[in-house]
């Protein structure tokens, strides 16, 4: 129990606003994308700038409270929010400016991706930032950050090129290149465990319009398209990326597709999508030019909140034709329209030329991440849900290797978080145990000091 008085005195610190349970707001607030997540926190801090941060770890520390932060919640893994604890939330904070000059954005962490892509596109500017709208850019960059640029201009974190971070002593630290390397170096992939980012700073790109959609084919011809694809996506440019798999449209057709988008000049792009365009009888074919802010708005609707997530996901070692074959198995077979799975990203271009430790993220050598990511609407559907998902992921275990994209992993406790952080982990202990040695930030992929 917090004393009244010690949360009075919160109060009256703090610029924000302070929720408890039954207060106006709270439960709006503590509610995440992911309704597998009912977590109950015995106090939310919603902040409004870098000093409520600092107040909120000061608070924590000093009721001896578990910490968890929220910057868009999109945490599968349900980290946002904690049971009995301090709920940090951030997004509130959407702060940013864009310097055209030097090419660079400052942003504050409560921003979504969709947010952060208009303030850039005003200038004709982009960075990688996934590819939904609605997801928050903290958390997406933090533990690594794919998307459409990715090969063109790398990962999201290849692009961070300053932060400021509230550590677990309550300090704010500028962490860049020169000032506190060690921790810049950590932030960019190792997910929460250091400290609140409060701001991050971005190296921008022109980006223009963009050339994007998808091919989809019925569910019987996913073989032959995946086979087809591997092959074309071998070649592909920098100025390309593409993903595919399974889902159902919005009529409820199942569709096995490949999506793209190409970067560069679009009478390029016309012509190195061809191939693809032309592979077999699509059942549609809906590319075309379109602003970098459609593009990344492009799958929003297949992702509303409120719905029960349950993902799981590792890199392919193998997409060979064994692979292929098993992955064709599943597609069309989820027991809820709102799946997407099986579903394959390819990576390549510039996040592959990063050397593995460079930045704490280290899976840059695999052209192939898969991923099983079930969406549903009934808690009673779950356990079949959850069931199909990892019969689909332990088919693929043959083809897959240990290490996982961090933003991808459910809640799989260290054996996941050490395979997330490969040949960086025991540099990330050592991180920890400077930064964080009594594991104050422990709602993570956690990496535990010694």
């Amino acid at each position: 129990m917090i004393p009244e008085s010690a949360l009075q005195k919160f109060r009256e610190s703090f610029r924000g606003q302070v929720l408890c349970p039954g207060e106006a707001g709270y439960d709006a607030t503590r509610a995440i994308p992911n309704a597998m997540i009912d977590r109950r926190p015995a106090v939310i801090a919603r902040c409004v700038g870098a000093a409520d941060v600092i107040a909120s770890v000061r608070f924590a520390r000093e009721h001896d409270l578990v910490v968890a932060v929220r910057g868009g919640g999109h945490s599968v893994a349900g980290k946002s929010v904690c049971e009995g604890g301090l709920m940090v939330d951030m997004s509130a904070m959407k702060g940013i400016r864009v310097d055209p000059a030097r090419r660079t954005a400052r942003a504050e962490t409560g921003l979504k991706l969709g947010e952060f892509d208009r303030e850039t596109q005003a200038f004709g500017l982009a960075t990688t930032l996934g590819v939904v709208s609605a997801t928050g850019i903290a958390g997406l960059t933090l533990g690594g950050g794919w998307g459409h640029l990715h090969a063109k201009y790398g990962l999201a974190i290849d692009n961070v090129i300053g932060a400021d971070v509230v550590t677990a002593d309550g300090r704010l630290l500028t962490a860049n290149s020169t000032e506190n390397p060690d921790l810049f170096w950590g932030i960019r992939g190792g997910s929460g465990n250091f400290g609140i980012v409060t701001s991050l700073e971005y190296r921008l790109h022109e980006v223009g319009a963009v050339l994007g959609g998808a091919v989809f084919h019925p569910p019987a011809k996913a073989k032959e398209l995946m086979q087809f694809w591997r092959e074309f996506a071998a070649g592909s440019p920098d100025e390309l990326v593409t993903q595919g798999g399974s889902f159902n449209l919005p009529d409820g057709t199942p569709v096995f597709a490949v999506a793209a988008c190409y970067c560069g000049k679009l009478s390029d792009g016309e012509k190195v999508l061809q191939p693809l365009r032309s592979f077999g009888s699509p059942l549609a074919d809906n590319f075309s030019a379109l602003s970098y802010v459609q593009l990344q708005s492009m799958f929003d609707s297949f992702f509303p909140p409120g719905r029960l997530t349950y993902v799981k996901s590792n890199f392919i070692r193998d997409f060979d034709d064994q692979a292929i074959s098993i992955l064709a198995q599943y597609v069309g077979k989820s027991p809820s329209p709102h799946t997407f799975a099986p579903f394959i990203e390819h990576w390549h271009g510039a996040a592959t030329r990063v050397a593995p430790t460079d930045t704490a993220f280290p899976h840059r050598q695999y052209s192939y991440n898969f991923f099983a990511w079930s969406n549903w609407t009934s808690p009673s559907d779950s356990e079949k849900n959850i069931r199909w998902t990892r019969e689909c992921w332990e088919a693929m275990q043959p083809f897959l290797v240990a290490g996982s994209y961090g933003n991808y992993i459910a809640d799989e406790g260290d054996t996941f978080a050490r395979a997330a952080y490969g040949p960086n982990y025991d540099r990330l202990v050592a991180l920890k145990n400077k930064y964080d040695p009594t594991n104050f930030f422990r709602l993570n992929h956690n990496i535990k000091p010694s």
